[in-house]
């Protein structure tokens, strides 16, 4: 049995960080979901920035688009759409089995609107209503005004992957919104059946920290982390609060590990992707390890509910300097202004394309 098959029969959802028109033109994707039990993906805008950027593949749609004189953004959220929609397609006979709970693919708000709450909230429902497929969700960054969105976009019944999270505390406010919104909507008579899946960004931390500590502490940082965060996710769901919630008809929000491709050339490739198996939770990860994992990977342990030695592995960093607090928020930010960069290069590179297209449509 491969592993991918091991960790799906497990109950974690395996989806493919990466959608690219290739990926779906030559059928990568569905051998993707019927080999290794990829059950949806995620896109953000530099996944988008690199796919139209280093390839033809979306000229003739830019082209087309162009002499309709669509341009920016609204140029660029037709072609996200026009992937992703496939993509929701080939997912939903997985989303109907799994009673909704699966088979999703994921678009962003603009980065540009990340401390925007009233244009988020306008953003989400706009992109939710183009999309027309039950499938999609919308993702909103976890900052403090995106904090503010979700609430409102869980209550006006779009479903939410909150973005761009980096610590339990971040996850927490990440579901106090979900449950807020959740809880409106029970108050108000609406169905309280809004899906949602609350990101956490792993990988990221043990980049950040690699040069400031001794050898053995380096890529231990992001998992222990993540097992904080699992036994806060753990702990959240057995809490009356939700329990009480669950009792009206809403479903979890679904915690999923993010940024789990490994950094470091001297890691295991698959080091992230085994140590954060754990049941009711989504694994997305690019081409690179999902190939590495099905190939040579291995269902070694599952992540416990108390979080291990998580706090253990923290206070050690603690002692070399490290103030987990304060790195959070600093991630938190540099993966917006990340973002933010790659949607900027995004819309030059639309632009520059539709002028070049433009230019060789009329020559």
């Amino acid at each position: 049995m491969k592993a991918t098959q091991e960790l799906h029969d497990l109950g974690q959802s395996l989806w493919l960080d990466n959608i690219t028109r290739d990926l779906l033109d030559t059928g990568t994707l569905r051998r993707y979901i019927g080999e290794f039990s990829i059950t949806g993906l995620t896109s953000n805008p530099t996944i988008f920035d690199q796919a139209i950027k280093n390839a033809s593949t979306y000229d003739e749609a830019i082209r087309r688009k162009t002499a309709e004189g669509k341009a920016g953004e609204d140029l660029f959220v037709e072609l996200a759409l026009e992937d992703l929609s496939r993509a929701a397609d080939l997912f939903l006979p997985i989303h109907e089995a799994s009673a909704g709970v699966d088979g999703w693919v994921s678009l962003e708000v603009s980065p540009l609107l990340a401390e925007d709450a009233t244009g988020t909230i306008a953003a989400a429902a706009k992109l939710h209503a183009l999309a027309r497929r039950p499938n999609v969700y919308i993702k909103i960054p976890g900052t403090q005004a995106g904090m503010a969105a979700i609430e409102e976009t869980i209550f006006a019944g779009v479903p939410v992957n909150v973005t761009l999270l980096f610590s339990r505390e971040h996850y927490l406010a990440a579901a106090e919104a979900y449950m807020r919104g959740i809880e409106r909507r029970i108050a108000a008579g609406l169905d309280p059946t809004v899906d949602s899946v609350a990101s956490l960004f792993v990988s990221r931390w043990d980049v950040a920290i690699k040069d400031k500590v001794a050898p053995a502490l380096r890529n231990r940082l992001g998992i222990a982390i993540a097992q904080r965060t699992y036994k806060a996710y753990r702990d959240l769901l057995a809490s009356p609060r939700w329990r009480t919630l669950a009792s009206a008809g809403a479903r979890p929000q679904r915690l999923l590990w993010a940024s789990t491709g490994t950094k470091d050339p001297e890691a295991r490739d698959t080091l992230y992707v085994e140590a954060l198996a754990a049941p009711d939770t989504i694994n997305t990860m690019p081409d690179k390890t999902l190939l590495a994992f099905a190939e040579h990977g291995q269902l070694k342990s599952v992540l416990s509910s108390d979080g291990g030695d998580a706090e253990q592995v923290i206070e050690s960093f603690a002692r070399a300097g490290v103030d987990v607090s304060a790195l959070g928020g600093q991630l938190q930010r540099e993966g917006a202004q990340s973002f933010d960069a790659s949607w900027q290069d995004l819309m030059s590179c639309i632009a520059a394309k539709s002028r070049a297209l433009e230019k060789a449509g009329g020559a």
